[in-house]
């Protein structure tokens, strides 16, 4: 099977929105746009907490590595949907495309596993704060973060291994903006039960077990707020909170719509801008979530700009 894919085909025709000419450049500076507001809210974040030690905790940490992956997340795809806008060259190899495919699905997952371990150190924020500084110590910070990128960076291996070895013999015209797992799917000549079937294995044990946890996490948390004699306790525990499960919903409401589900009752056209959306709404929203109302950030930022002279 895999030098049936070798020989079929060495490179796919990536159609992105070719099939409205006439709003090529709009797309083109409007998502020009929104990927230097996504690099600029992200890095902003991650380089005020960097400069600013008083911030070096456990759920600033957390954050500083979230925005990097949101970086990391929309550079894996905008910067070559962008290209292909403004150039109109849309080919792109086997090997670049399985290679897209493959960080596209590591910094993903990285973030669904990142959202779980920040649920955890909210949970012992709140739940638990006689001891969060030893639950929470730089230690299980670091272990926390290594486990993140590991589990994000192997559970894609053999969906792309599996998704190589197809044949894609009837076109090469990919009916998307990147390298994406359905669209080839649909395009494979050979059978793709097995990458389905693995694909809906995966998603439960892991992604699901993801949201799980998560959503243990919250359960005793709410419980804990509603424990609080006071409304204004309450307030401030949910404050503290509150962005972290905002970015919860946004991300796993848009993944599961998107991914869970089989192939027939996939819509090309629907999904693909769909897909936009789940790529630049998270890193668009992140820093806004977690900053608009957070003093602390805030005062930071203000320090920092002023140290610059801005």
């Amino acid at each position: 099977m895999a030098s049936g894919t070798k020989e079929n085909v060495s490179g796919f025709i990536i159609q992105g929105f070719s099939d409205t000419p006439r709003f090529q450049i709009s797309f083109f500076v409007l998502f020009l746009g929104i990927y230097l507001i996504i690099l600029l809210g992200n890095l902003i974040i991650f380089l005020v907490i960097s400069w600013n030690p008083h911030l070096h905790t456990p759920m600033y940490i957390f954050l500083q590595i979230l925005s990097f992956i949101d970086i990391s997340f929309t550079s894996t795809t905008l910067p070559n949907f962008l290209h292909i806008l403004l150039t109109q060259q849309n080919n792109i190899s086997f090997l670049g495309c399985m290679t897209q495919m493959y960080v596209f699905a590591s910094v993903a997952s990285s973030e669904y596993f990142l959202l779980t371990a920040m649920s955890y150190d909210r949970y012992v924020a709140i739940c638990d704060p006689l001891h969060y500084i030893t639950r929470m110590s730089q230690k299980h910070c670091v272990w926390l973060i290594t486990a993140t990128f590991t589990a994000g960076f192997v559970q894609p291996v053999s969906l792309v291994v599996l998704i190589s070895k197809l044949s894609y013999c009837a076109s090469h015209l990919i009916n998307h903006f990147f390298c994406d797992v359905t669209p080839l799917l649909t395009l494979s000549c050979s059978s793709t039960f097995i990458v389905e079937l693995f694909i809906y294995i995966e998603g439960t044990f892991l992604t699901f077990n993801s949201f799980l946890l998560t959503l243990i996490s919250y359960i005793f948390i709410i419980s804990a707020i509603l424990k609080i004699q006071t409304l204004k306790g309450r307030q401030k525990a949910f404050s503290t909170c509150a962005s972290h499960l905002t970015c919860v919903i946004i991300l796993y409401g848009t993944v599961l719509c998107l991914y869970m589900r089989p192939t027939t009752s996939y819509s090309l056209k629907r999904d693909k801008h769909f897909s936009l959306l789940y790529i630049i709404l998270g890193p668009v929203l992140n820093p806004l979530i977690y900053t608009l109302k957070n003093t602390e950030f805030q005062s930071s930022f203000t320090k920092v700009r002023q140290r610059l002279g801005m």
